[in-house]
């Protein structure tokens, strides 16, 4: 019934799949649990006693090859129809998690998304620029995220009809970041139905400040090489609505040359104690227009 997959590198998965593997339990479902270590070392033999719970299983690979095509290899491991996706480093925040998803498997949905919390005692000096985006991004209520729902798109907590998954991941290799967007393109372009509902999991694993910005960056790179061409990709991406936009009013120079003025100066302003999202916004807005 159903396949719960996750992938990791270098996160303890453990206390995550116990609670899982108790909840599936109590709900009385056919399930398994397939874990994915993606190259990692560092908690391997703490890891693989997961296969001491009863339907999981470990698998690993020797090299990292990024959570897009740990995914698609972890949904091949899969048999069955309906596939729950989670990162490593969450955890739900109900003992009804696994519950709530199985009310709405059905057949007219065929994507369903529970959402993402962030706990504050996460937030410290260290982390604080991927707990605001996280909680001024991320942490939105179901009935917001209905309204627009291609834009609220979170792979780290999906339930997927296993078909319509392998027919709109990203099909190529890649380590790229941020691949949720091209996700969602690719769902809004096909007519596929997404649900939002209020079933969601914390985020414990924030990335350092820096670590993150990095990764902000890697994001950008993905989406002008892989979205700019796509249909309509304005509608739920707002740093390519802008960009075209620029490029529409010919600024895109400009913007570049503004941005290589003032480019250590907003780095200051997003990596400071107090970082406002805003300077991230722009920050991405000027790199984009430097890339060839």
């Amino acid at each position: 019934m159903l396949s719960i997959l996750i992938p990791t590198y270098n996160y303890k998965i453990y206390t995550l799949v116990s609670e899982l593997h108790n909840q599936c339990e109590d709900a009385g479902i056919e399930f398994e649990i397939i874990v994915f270590e993606d190259g990692g070392l560092q908690y391997f033999k703490e890891n693989i006693k997961i296969k001491s719970f009863k339907n999981a299983s470990h698998t690993h690979s020797n090299e990292n090859i990024g959570r897009t095509q740990a995914r698609f290899f972890l949904s091949y491991l899969s048999k069955y129809n309906w596939l729950l996706f989670l990162d490593a480093d969450v955890l739900p925040t109900n003992s009804n998690f696994i519950k709530n998803y199985l009310e709405h498997i059905n057949n007219s949905n065929q994507v369903v998304i529970g959402g993402c919390k962030y706990k504050i005692e996460s937030k410290t000096e260290g982390t604080i620029l991927r707990y605001k985006y996280g909680f001024e991004r991320e942490d939105v209520t179901a009935i917001e995220r209905n309204k627009n729902p291609y834009c609220y798109i979170l792979s780290g907590n999906l339930l997927i009809q296993k078909e319509v998954f392998i027919q709109n991941n990203f099909p190529k290799e890649t380590k790229y970041y941020g691949m949720d967007i091209y996700f969602a393109s690719k769902l809004m372009s096909n007519n596929i139905k997404v649900l939002h509902i209020e079933n969601p999991i914390y985020h414990l694993g924030l990335e350092r400040n820096e670590v993150f910005f990095e990764k902000c960056l890697q994001a950008v790179k993905s989406r002008k090489e892989t979205l700019i061409n796509e249909p309509e990709i304005e509608k739920i991406n707002s740093l390519l609505k802008y960009y075209k936009k620029i490029k529409r009013l010919k600024l895109k120079g400009l913007t570049s040359l503004l941005f290589k003025l003032f480019e250590k100066k907003l780095r200051l302003m997003i990596l400071s104690k107090n970082p406002n999202l805003f300077y991230l916004d722009v920050y991405r807005l000027g790199y984009i227009c430097t890339l060839k």
